[in-house]
């Protein structure tokens, strides 16, 4: 009984020390970044933006090591819905969403088009009748090439339409050393101890490895970029609230489920069809709101019926 409640806490506890590992890591790299002049624009496209997705590779890395497949593509999968239903419905709910045009036809285009792209791969068993289905080493080469692609394409449209930068802490090289390895401790025992504690609780109570990745995992992992994009939203900045999100969930899918497949494949539970097909919808969504009303805005009541 001793050793359920230990195991309960620290799954618990794991997600307060992975956000907060990947924040000293990206405060410590970035720190060090600056101090040999690479530009604050390269490290907010860079270590910034990895660091935002580091809470579910580590989770994912855990889970691939371990077998845990439902966990690796449910956490995905369930990240995704979660940035889209609930963090984008919040931050337009609390102030209209104005978006750029290149936003509307490219960024959304490509989220969705990573939602089909992963429908496809993994469903082998289905598209060419083999024995299970897969996201093989080959499928996680394939997101792997289209994530480079996405990051060139990212660099090019960024350094043309926005010289905007981020503010950067001033550290010592000292104390941003520390910070680096006091955050990779913190990811290293979050994530052993939030992966343990969901295939503990899955056996325990009976029920799939990947509704504790869809449900739990997803909202916990996702708290990061709720914060970030509600409190833009209140400051009235729009593209830091979108541009969060959506790209939240490009990388999730081809840079994330990419390293996860490579690491060791990973077996594909077609239930699992069901919750990527509401992702495909869930994008799909997006883009028609931003015709309907006022035009490429998310507007409040558009932000409340995602939600729902």
């Amino acid at each position: 009984m001793f050793w359920i409640i230990i195991t309960y806490i620290l799954f618990l506890v794991g997600f307060v020390v992975l956000i907060k590992g990947a924040d000293l890591l990206v405060d410590g790299s970035s720190a060090i970044a600056k101090r040999f002049n690479v530009s604050s624009f390269v490290i907010g496209l860079t270590i910034v933006a990895f660091g935002t997705s580091m809470p579910e590779l580590i989770i994912n890395i855990f889970s691939s090591v371990e077998g845990a497949s439902e966990i690796a593509i449910g956490n995905i999968i369930g990240s995704n819905i979660t940035n889209i239903m609930l963090i984008l419905g919040i931050a337009a709910f609390i102030y209209p969403l104005t978006l750029e045009k290149g936003t509307v036809w490219r960024a959304i285009p490509l989220s969705l088009l990573a939602a089909i792209m992963v429908l496809i791969l993994s469903n082998d068993k289905l598209i060419e009748n083999r024995i299970f289905s897969e996201l093989s080493r080959i499928d996680g080469l394939v997101l792997i090439s289209f994530f480079i692609i996405f990051l060139y394409y990212t660099f090019g449209i960024k350094k043309v339409q926005s010289e905007e930068v981020v503010k950067i802490e001033s550290l010592t090289f000292s104390r941003a050393i520390i910070y680096i390895c006091l955050g990779l401790i913190g990811l290293m025992l979050g994530g052993k101890w939030i992966v343990d504690g969901a295939i503990f609780i899955a056996n325990q109570l009976n029920i799939s490895q990947a509704l504790i990745g869809l449900t739990i995992i997803a909202i916990g992992t996702g708290l990061p970029e709720l914060t970030t994009s509600a409190v833009a939203a209140y400051k009235k900045k729009v593209d830091i609230a979108m541009g969060n999100v959506i790209g939240s969930n490009i990388f999730n899918i081809f840079w994330v489920l990419g390293i996860s497949a490579m690491i060791r494949p990973l077996q594909f539970n077609i239930v699992l069809n069901y919750d990527i097909i509401f992702l495909i919808f869930a994008s799909l969504l997006i883009f028609l709101f931003m015709f309907l009303g006022k035009k490429h805005v998310l507007e409040k009541w558009q932000g409340f019926t995602l939600i729902i």
